[in-house]
């Protein structure tokens, strides 16, 4: 059935809700698994560890996915990502009884791996369907991945405040199988009111078409790397460690850290994912003036950069106090709507460079670059944070937004 047969709305609805309902367990697995192991004593290096085979899961996936797609189908692989992500929790909720084994952080860890293996089918399904239900000629391929992306983001960020709240108030395990039971009725119902359209994939398909010979979507999948790795490098670790840890310095109980950390989390992710959605409408972008996007991809990685290394600057030479908490706090706002553009612009543009029939493959590929940016983000997030705090994440983070605007300063020349 071809996009015109379809009802691109509904379809594009469809797959929407099932992103969110994904990103909404998502979050609040990570929030779960942080604090819950933070709470047991854990070090911001061995937390990092935890969701190490996460990011590794979303590198390897993300390399085969799009081949996976255009062999089996879209909807296969989405499918897939919401089934998997179920077993997860459902694994998660069953083991919780070890949590002070040994055993059972290799479980988690394991876990953490699958539920990457989950999200980057989901992710390059959903992002990759958009290509065949919107018309760009109408103008709308920008708007809805930039509202596919942000509104994401958002749930995530409300993820995080669930899985926060529930842990203050309720045990492990019940939280996680309550997650798995609203995915499953999601999935379940997107089964049967899934619309036809998405492609059902070729056997004539082959690996070896996965990398890329369009110089656009390589420079793009580099400055990818180096933009998320920035913010996984303070976002993963460090900052819910060093929001948690001056809390309880200044004297609040266990469960305003807590509560605190997951509304912060919460609320960042939430202002995220708000101007993400809202970038065309905030940079006054319509149908005629797309060809700009590669140099304003440019110009606010600069911005970035800008902002970044004021933080590293403030968070090194003022003391610690609950005043320096709240400006990091704000700072951090700041890099949120920044970082927000940009990630609303790359997302655009991988879709927009991107033939039809290889649009699975640059998606995947270009996701398998972000995957990567976060492995190095979160392994870094837990070494610099053990060497030199919030500072030594932020100094990083810079370093390699400088590198992210390096390759995005390649689009705009290239054709």
């Amino acid at each position: 059935m071809t996009q015109s047969e379809t009802k691109p709305n509904a379809a594009f609805a469809a797959v929407t809700l099932a992103y969110w309902s994904f990103m909404l367990t998502d979050g609040a697995l990570r929030m779960l698994v942080l604090l819950h192991f933070h709470r047991l004593g854990y070090s911001a290096i061995e937390l990092a560890s935890l969701f190490i085979l996460y990011e590794i899961a979303g590198v390897v996936t993300n390399l085969y996915a799009g081949w996976i797609a255009a062999r089996f189908g879209l909807a296969s692989t989405l499918f897939a990502g919401l089934g998997l992500q179920v077993v997860a929790l459902v694994g998660l909720g069953i083991f919780a009884g070890q949590e002070a084994a040994m055993s059972m952080v290799v479980f988690v860890i394991v876990i953490q791996g699958l539920s990457g293996v989950a999200k980057d089918l989901t992710k390059m399904s959903s992002k990759s369907a958009v290509k065949f239900f919107a018309k760009d000629s109408e103008g709308t391929l920008f708007r809805w991945v930039s509202f596919l992306t942000g509104s994401k983001n958002a749930i995530k960020g409300l993820g995080f405040f669930v899985g926060a709240a529930l842990l203050a108030v309720f045990d492990f395990a019940p939280t996680v199988y309550v997650l798995a039971a609203v995915l499953l009725t999601i999935l379940v119902a997107l089964a049967v009111l899934l619309p036809k359209g998405l492609p059902t994939g070729s056997k004539s398909a082959k690996f070896s078409q996965v990398f890329s010979r369009d110089a656009r979507v390589n420079w793009l999948s580099f400055a990818r790397v180096f933009l998320f790795g920035a913010r996984d490098v303070w976002f993963v670790v460090a900052l819910p460690v060093f929001l948690y840890t001056s809390l309880e310095e200044f004297g609040q109980t266990e469960a305003t850290p807590f509560f605190v950390v997951g509304t912060f989390m919460a609320v960042w992710i939430l202002v995220y994912g708000a101007v993400q959605a809202r970038t065309p409408h905030l940079l006054g972008m319509n149908e005629s003036d797309q060809s700009h996007v590669s140099p304003m991809a440019n110009w606010w990685a600069k911005v970035l950069f800008a902002v970044t290394i004021s933080l590293a600057i403030c968070v090194s030479f003022v003391p610690m106090s609950l005043i320096l908490v709240g400006v990091v706090c704000l700072g951090l706002f700041g890099f949120g709507a920044v970082f927000a553009i940009n990630s609303s612009l790359h997302s655009y543009l991988i879709v927009s460079f991107s033939d039809a029939d290889r649009v699975t493959r640059d998606v995947g590929f270009y996701y398998m670059a972000n995957a990567a940016g976060r492995l190095i983000g979160t392994i870094l997030s837990g070494v610099m944070f053990q060497i030199g705090g919030l500072a030594a994440c932020l100094w990083t983070a810079s370093i390699m937004i400088a590198l992210s605007a390096f390759g995005a300063s390649k689009l705009s020349s290239l054709r």
